[in-house]
């Protein structure tokens, strides 16, 4: 039987750390209000369920162990998210209420299926969790499951906190302004993942 308890604690603790996700919900909620954000959280937990799916098929371990498939893993997640970037500062000028929501959960969705950093954990991480003898996909998935409801949770938790500054954030100039910090945010966060993605598994 797998180590529900201490994956469990392990995924808690590593969800707590701040990451792409919790600085993209963060600003998101803050910028378009706490509705944008839960879709957005909708989205994450569905690429980070994929990604689960994909390493209880092995897909996880190969890509880890594939210099070529890491890199376009990596350059592609880094590419969206500046694209992300290059979107919100276009857009600074638009209200929030003109934007669809829709787009908000594909950016959380799209986001985590080219997050190299998920990919490594689920390579990593998991692994330790799991006896020699139980390395199936029905152990895998559970744990994966594990890990996607715990992050669910903190993701929930951290719009629900940063939607009470919408009201303050979003009106005339301070909106904008927002807009155009989001987005540096987002360079910021493409930078930060290339430094910590910068060496494989191979």
């Amino acid at each position: 039987m797998p180590d529900l308890a201490g994956f469990a604690l392990a995924s808690l603790l590593i969800e707590l750390t701040p990451g792409p996700n919790m600085t993209y919900l963060a600003v998101l909620s803050a910028r378009q209000g706490r509705a944008s954000g839960y879709i957005a959280v909708l989205g994450v937990a569905l690429g980070l369920g994929t990604m689960g799916a994909a390493a209880a098929m092995g897909l996880a371990t190969l890509i880890g162990a594939s210099p070529a498939l890491f890199a376009l893993l990596r350059w592609g997640g880094v590419a969206y998210i500046l694209f992300l970037a290059w979107e919100a500062w276009s857009e600074a000028d638009r209200p929030p209420e003109s934007i669809a929501h829709s787009r908000f959960f594909v950016q959380g969705l799209v986001t985590n299926l080219l997050n190299p950093k998920a990919a490594l954990f689920y390579v990593t991480v998991m692994p330790n969790f799991l006896p020699a003898s139980e390395e199936n996909p029905g152990s895998w998935a559970l744990l994966a499951g594990v890990y996607v409801g715990i992050a669910t949770l903190v993701h929930l938790a951290i719009v629900s906190a940063s939607g009470l500054l919408e009201p303050v954030l979003t009106g005339g100039v301070r909106g904008v302004q927002l807009s155009r910090a989001f987005a540096l945010i987002l360079i910021g966060v493409a930078a930060w993942m290339l430094w910590t993605t910068r060496t494989t598994l191979s």
